[in-house]
């Protein structure tokens, strides 16, 4: 190829495409091509890529590429065929070696090289679905070039690099049903494939697969498949991909080959996450997940808060019977509860868990009382939370309103209540008393109140919600989906913005000059001069 600057270099490649299309004569020329591809310089490769779409999008068209199973190279240029079988295996070589190179491009340190090499990829996808190279096994066959399309997803779901951002580009496919369909098939592939050759699996793998499956979002089960990229000629219902069964099928088997593996800490999370609203609504079966929520449910911390809402599914919709899930629940109410990240949709989820009339009095109690305990060190934006929910457990559950209402009740140091136990059925909380929200009113004249009780806070909005307990509980609930929430800057914003008194008194007799009334001291022994 001629060496000059870039202009110099497309035009070269200009001359040279259009000499292959012209003439089979000049299909040496494609070797130049090709090597244009090996160029260090991210113009040369973009012109290079352009120069293959062209070439080989046209070759396609024309159907001058081998259909069929591909020989080896030697074997049919050595042998006697004619020349046009020996030219159209040869140029399927060429265009096996072009697809190699381009998925290698889509590990390349510019990203518009990435870019550009995936739109090609794609662009063969669609052309060798509309032109296949693989014979039909019988009439109405469904054909789709599945092994360049799995090469493509290899190449995305890189070992060494973050394909975040060409991955967030290829989502734009995603959209196609046939697409969809197939990418759940190679991306189950491909894990299968690396987590069997590698021990340890690289991190940058494990991300740009759940990029990948988190990114895949199927429609609602009563929508047709009807949006294909590669268009067939006609639709057939003897095709898996146009029944919406067969995508959730695909959907289920590649996330549950994901979920089978050890998966680093912080991805566990990242599922979870989604897992409630974006995985389990399209399985085929979601009771499959019982043992993937049931392990992130038992490791603890915020990795157990998270699973609570796909349990919350399985139990709810799926009748899964878990045991000691109660006793479990109780263990994640520590200090921390009231900082976590997902401290709101932990208590919308417990408030759905106790909302049950069925559920035992020592069990409400529990939960109850470890609140109240958990409440004395909480921060103001999380008492206005944690008062409401507990007056809510009491009125749901009458028997649990004698810690409230309890005459003659124990001394302060020696409440009932076993803070370290971790069964609710042992703590004893039943037998203790909320003295953490009251000013104990039950307690003699001559003893002096709880100093601890919240309602003694500092802050007058928590004072106020924990003085609701000694009213009447037989009122309706109070929703705490608005407190679920609320942040402490909230909280500022909202005390700046109340207005007080137009006119605050500051005194009786108001003063008269710098130094008071005539017949104050200060004015008898002071003078300003």
């Amino acid at each position: 190829m001629e060496r000059g600057g870039p202009g110099d270099a497309r035009r070269a490649l200009g001359r040279l495409l259009e000499a292959v299309l012209a003439s089979r004569g000049e299909a040496n020329a494609v070797f130049d091509i090709l090597a244009a591809l090996q160029s260090e310089g991210q113009e040369e490769i973009q012109d290079a890529v352009r120069a293959c779409s062209r070439l080989f999008g046209a070759l396609l068209e024309r159907g001058e590429l081998f259909v069929g199973q591909l020989p080896p190279e030697e074997t049919v240029l050595a042998g006697s065929q004619g020349a046009t079988r020996k030219y159209k295996v040869w140029m399927r070589h060429r265009y096996q070696s072009c697809c190699n190179r381009l998925v290698e491009l889509l590990a390349h340190s510019s990203f518009q090289v990435q870019e550009l090499a995936l739109s090609t990829l794609m662009k063969f996808v669609q052309l060798e679905g509309m032109h296949p190279l693989e014979k039909p096994k019988w009439e109405g066959n469904y054909l789709f070039p599945r092994q360049l399309f799995k090469s493509v997803v290899g190449g995305l779901l890189s070992q060494e690099e973050d394909h975040s951002l060409l991955l967030s580009q290829f989502r734009e496919y995603l959209e196609h049903d046939d697409i969809r369909y197939h990418t759940m098939q190679a991306a189950a592939d491909t894990v299968a494939r690396v987590t069997s050759g590698h021990p340890e699996v690289p991190l940058a793998f494990w991300d740009n697969a759940f990029t990948l499956l988190a990114a895949v979002s199927l429609p609602r089960q009563d929508c047709s498949v009807s949006s294909f990229y590669v268009k067939p000629a006609q639709l057939s219902d003897k095709w898996k991909v146009t029944h919406p069964k067969e995508h959730r099928k695909a959907f289920q088997l590649m996330w549950l080959g994901f979920l089978k593996h050890k998966l680093p800490l912080s991805l566990c999370k990242k599922v979870l996450v989604i897992m409630h609203d974006s995985i389990l609504p399209h399985l085929a079966q979601p009771s499959l997940m019982i043992d993937f929520l049931t392990r992130a449910y038992d490791i603890g911390g915020a990795v157990s808060l998270l699973a609570l809402n796909g349990l919350f599914i399985l139990i709810h919709k799926h009748n899964l019977e878990y045991p000691d899930f109660y006793r479990k629940l109780y263990g994640l109410l520590d200090p921390s509860i009231f900082h976590v990240k997902y401290r709101a949709r932990f208590f919308h989820l417990a408030d759905l868990f106790l909302s049950s009339s069925h559920l035992p009095a020592y069990l409400v109690a529990a939960f109850a009382k470890r609140l109240s305990r958990l409440a004395l060190t909480a921060p103001p934006e999380a008492l206005l939370m944690v008062l409401p929910f507990i007056c809510n457990l009491l009125r749901r559950h009458p028997a649990c309103r004698v810690l409230v209402h309890r005459p003659g009740g124990p001394e302060l140091d020696a409440d009932p209540y076993d803070p370290g136990e971790e069964d609710p059925a042992k703590s004893r909380a039943l037998e203790s008393s909320l003295w953490e929200l009251q000013c104990c009113p039950w307690r003699s004249d001559d003893s002096p109140p709880a100093p601890q009780a919240l309602q003694r806070h500092y802050h007058p909005e928590v004072s106020k919600a924990a003085s609701v307990i000694n009213q009447l509980l037989c009122l309706p609930e109070v929703s705490i989906a608005p407190l679920l929430e609320l942040t402490a800057f909230e909280m500022f914003e909202r005390d700046l913005k109340k207005k007080g008194p137009e006119a605050v008194p500051l005194e009786f007799i108001p003063a008269r000059g710098l130094l008071g009334r005539r017949d104050d001291l200060c004015a008898q022994c002071f003078t300003l001069s």
